[in-house]
């Protein structure tokens, strides 16, 4: 029943994240201080996660290397730090809060579903990695892999463009332009 539950919550988090972002847009009343501080944050998001994607080889090898080896969860944790820079720049402190209960009352139980899905794939070597990464906050020090046959991975700017990451920066950009134009419209 929970694996059900869980896929509901993956089939649906991107379009409640298009909903709540067209609302946090429509409620935002940004100035040039936030926009500032909330770019560099959203910027750092959009770092992370280019980072972890030109890591990742999904359903092909645990990835590990990157980002991986400080987070399970690299993409997510992106994710959080885009919208928490969003977020800032909306200059609106109660959607910083709401931002961070959505987004972890929707996403904690998607990792948690693809925890299992990955042990179910990669059995051991998961547990392993698993039992010395968080699941979402990164560590202070990165995984290392202990077994013979592990290679260290190089980022691959492909993956960056096979698994379509440039979305979340173009995203970003539109976005960001809405925020910008409010800054520049909206009377004080």
């Amino acid at each position: 029943m929970a694996r059900e539950e869980g896929t509901w919550v993956q089939r649906w988090r991107v379009p409640l994240g298009f909903v709540c972002a067209g609302l946090f847009l429509f409620f935002a009343r940004p100035v040039w201080e936030t926009l500032a501080a909330g770019g560099g944050v959203a910027l750092a998001g959009l770092a992370v996660r280019a980072w972890a994607a030109g890591h990742i080889r999904k359903n092909q090898r645990l990835a590990v290397t990157g980002p991986y080896a400080w987070t399970r969860n690299p993409l997510y944790l992106g994710s959080f730090v885009l919208g928490l820079g969003f977020t800032i720049a909306s200059n609106r402190f109660p959607l910083v809060l709401i931002f961070v209960g959505l987004f972890l009352g929707i996403y904690v139980p998607v990792m948690r579903v693809e925890a299992r899905t990955l042990a179910s794939m990669f059995g051991v070597d998961y547990e392993r990695y698993a039992a010395a990464v968080s699941l979402f906050f990164p560590n202070l020090k990165p995984y290392r892999e202990t077994n013979a046959g592990a290679h260290e991975t190089k980022f691959d700017g492909s993956l960056y463009l096979r698994y379509r990451e440039y979305q979340a920066a173009l995203g970003a950009l539109g976005a960001w332009g809405v925020l910008v134009a409010k800054a520049l419209f909206l009377p004080r």
